[in-house]
């Protein structure tokens, strides 16, 4: 029978760098979830690997709605320089999101032009969350989704990077200056 100091020993060995099951296993990033899209087409988060990704869990009979209007921004900023954004709608706060799909294309296109991809409906929370958003909440136990419009950022390498809550607003400093250093890494 192994004792104590045997068994730690042993699974020192095993998980050290090079050696035994560590090299074998891949830690899980965000390029491995897909939403379905508002419009039925799959968001593949692997089609934007090695760029960084806004997360946004959005309502829209929220008092936080107007920030798609700031998101939008971040959008067209920040695009064309490698963001990739995707709204998550979801009724799982307040049942702020009670509608489908017309009610939220017409918020989010009508209202506020967002032109950045936006989810199905999901829940973000509890059981039924999203495996996005069950991840992330291993990942960062501490900034998961309290209300409506928080923000995650994924950066270069999958991993999240940074969670922003919904009182903060999309154009916030500390949410451009962490985008464009997300940016800026090689």
């Amino acid at each position: 029978m192994l004792d104590r100091r045997q068994i730690l020993a042993i699974t020192a060995l095993l998980a050290a760098p090079g050696r035994g099951f560590a090299t074998t296993m891949s830690r899980i990033t965000a390029y491995g979830f897909t939403f379905n899209g508002l419009d039925r087409k799959p968001i593949l988060l692997a089609e934007h690997a090695g760029r960084p990704i806004i997360v946004v869990n959005t309502a829209s009979l929220c008092g936080y709605t107007p920030q798609y209007t700031g998101l939008q921004d971040l959008w067209t900023r920040y695009r064309e320089r490698g963001l990739f954004m995707v709204g998550v709608p979801s009724n799982d706060f307040g049942g702020q999101e009670p509608g489908g799909v017309t009610e939220i294309e017409k918020t989010a296109h009508g209202d506020y032009h967002v032109t950045f991809p936006l989810s199905e409906k999901a829940a973000v929370k509890g059981p039924d969350a999203h495996p996005f958003y069950r991840w992330a909440a291993l990942e960062r136990p501490l900034e998961t989704p309290r209300w409506n419009f928080h923000k995650y950022l994924v950066g270069r390498n999958g991993g999240l990077k940074a969670g922003f809550t919904s009182a903060m607003e999309p154009t916030d400093p500390r949410i451009i200056a962490a985008i464009e250093t997300e940016l800026a890494a090689a």
